[in-house]
């Protein structure tokens, strides 16, 4: 895996990253969200704790669709995917 200081390899698997790494390419894409798409930080926060409740979370992973629930928690016209949404 190569590394610059933006963003982390594009065809490497998340087994392959080290932690923190992660950490720091998942904090850098959501604050590079374009102001106009990001949901506020309230809506996020609300997103979140609602996730975190859910049986369907799993190590920051929706098992209803395999998204990252930060990923979609973070853009507001993203809703949640389950047969009745929490959000």
């Amino acid at each position: 895996m190569e590394k610059n200081n933006q963003r982390i390899c594009k065809r490497c698997f998340l087994k392959d990253i080290a932690p923190e790494e992660y950490l720091e390419s998942m904090r850098t894409y959501l604050d590079g969200l374009d102001e106009e798409i990001k949901a506020d930080k309230q809506l996020y926060e609300e997103r979140l704790k609602e996730c975190e409740s859910c049986e369907n979370l799993r190590e920051g992973i929706c098992r209803i669709c395999g998204c990252f629930v930060e990923y979609r928690a973070a853009i507001k016209i993203r809703k949640c995917p389950a047969i009745h949404p929490r959000w």
